[in-house]
């Protein structure tokens, strides 16, 4: 019986050290960076799960000069320790507009990661254009101060 100590401590530890991963809670607040180099500043979310931020996308197909543009969003209700979410982003220098729906999660390194997907709408000239003015696609984002520069 001795000898059974030593393992099943080590299995008590390893066990225990899993649990405490899966209850880390990701927090969509604060700077975030994506995997385009994308930057997207998330405030404070309120009592019913809403939010406010800003965006300053790193790619575009428009000839305007880029401008950090606002957004608007929601999570859902209560703060799960990892939240679904959805947020819209009106840009400032073109006449498109972008919704993103995701989940925050935590990875095995306890980094924070938003996983993203995304519906651009191109404004169309007329009903008959319309089959291409709708582009998706999806994003990572990491929180921006965990980032090297």
């Amino acid at each position: 019986m001795v000898q059974a100590t030593p393992l099943l401590l080590v299995l008590f530890l390893a066990l225990g050290a899993h649990g405490l991963q899966a209850t880390q809670q990701c927090k969509l607040t604060g700077q975030w960076q994506n995997d385009l180099g994308s930057n997207m500043t998330i405030y404070e979310v309120n009592e019913n799960g809403d939010f406010t931020g800003r965006y300053l996308t790193k790619v575009t197909s428009s000839t305007e000069e880029i401008k950090e543009s606002p957004l608007v969003g929601s999570q859902q209700l209560p703060y799960w320790s990892r939240p679904t979410f959805g947020f819209t982003v009106h840009w400032n220098f073109t006449n498109t507009i972008t919704v993103f729906t995701g989940q925050c999660f935590v990875d095995k390194d306890g980094e924070e990661v938003l996983k993203t997907m995304w519906l651009l709408r191109l404004h169309s000239r007329d009903l008959a254009n319309d089959w291409k003015s709708t582009l998706a696609g999806y994003n990572i984002f990491r929180r921006k101060e965990d980032l090297m520069d």
